[in-house]
């Protein structure tokens, strides 16, 4: 597969954030962090990498708006599409040392009829640590570098892992999703949570999970990682079983056999 020039563009960006963070991540002791509210930390690595990306997309792409997880809302042109930017995905994985975190940039595009915002076309979630590259365009796919990917095969609950983000102090509903994973847990082979929802999407459609399910997360969390799902055969709805461009309030990703399965445990669990 060819690979266009958007995701070239975006990928220069990736990794050369992506190569920063590694730097950093190599300092991590002489970083300097400031509390941005109850366990959510920003950091000037953080804030180093978005710069990086700004700097080299605007320049691809002149007119193109964003959002980004730090910087906000810049809009671009009202016909252009916009990247949803997220410099650190797993920034408290960062801080602690733990390699496991990820760039992740997409292409929104505009609806014609002018009223916000519609499908994501294009996406990137890069690993710098393991130096992977997940990315997809709509219609074309989804790959590892230059591997197609697929979705797992597995076609049974108990034999299936499924990641998950768990509530922590001022994010999320611990009491919805203990009643999630209790309806869960028997069911399947393993629950895991490593801390980077990008990743776990991108995990996804690699087939290393079956399933992710999280909720209150944001645009720049899951636009990239859901059309990675999507383009590699899975499916990505919120937890209406709707498919929206973009589904981050509630998230439910799972592969083509699986993910009714688990849509109608976790429908179950939430009953009044």
């Amino acid at each position: 597969m060819a690979i266009s020039g958007l995701i070239r563009v975006m990928e220069k960006a990736a990794r050369k954030a992506g190569g920063k963070l590694r730097r950093d991540f190599g300092e991590i002791e002489h970083l300097q962090v400031s509390r941005k509210g109850p366990s959510d930390f920003v950091s000037k690595a953080d804030q180093a990498a978005e710069r990086i990306i700004w700097d080299e997309l605007r320049v691809a792409r002149p007119g193109w708006g964003f959002l980004f997880e730090e910087a906000g809302e810049i809009e671009g042109e009202p016909d252009k599409p916009r990247f949803i930017v997220d410099p650190l995905d797993g920034t408290t994985n960062f801080l602690h040392g733990i390699p496991h975190f990820a760039v992740s940039i997409a292409v929104q595009e505009p609806r014609l009829d002018g009223r916000g915002w519609g499908d994501i076309i294009a996406g990137i979630v890069y690993q710098p640590v393991t130096d992977e590259s997940f990315w997809a365009e709509k219609s074309r796919g989804a790959w590892l570098q230059d591997k197609r990917l697929r979705v797992s095969s597995r076609r049974h609950l108990d034999e299936s892992v499924i990641a998950t983000g768990i509530p922590f102090q001022g994010h999320g509903n611990a009491g919805q999703w203990t009643r999630i994973y209790h309806a869960l847990a028997p069911s399947v082979a393993g629950i895991r949570r490593f801390g980077s929802a990008a990743l776990d999407l991108a995990w996804v459609a690699a087939g290393r999970y079956e399933g992710f399910w999280e909720a209150d997360l944001k645009p720049w969390d899951t636009a990239a990682g859901g059309l990675l799902v999507r383009e590699a055969g899975g499916f990505v709805s919120d937890w209406k079983g709707r498919s929206q461009p973009v589904c981050d309030t509630e998230i439910l990703a799972g592969n083509d056999a699986l993910h009714s399965r688990l849509h109608k445990l976790l429908v179950n669990a939430l009953k009044d």
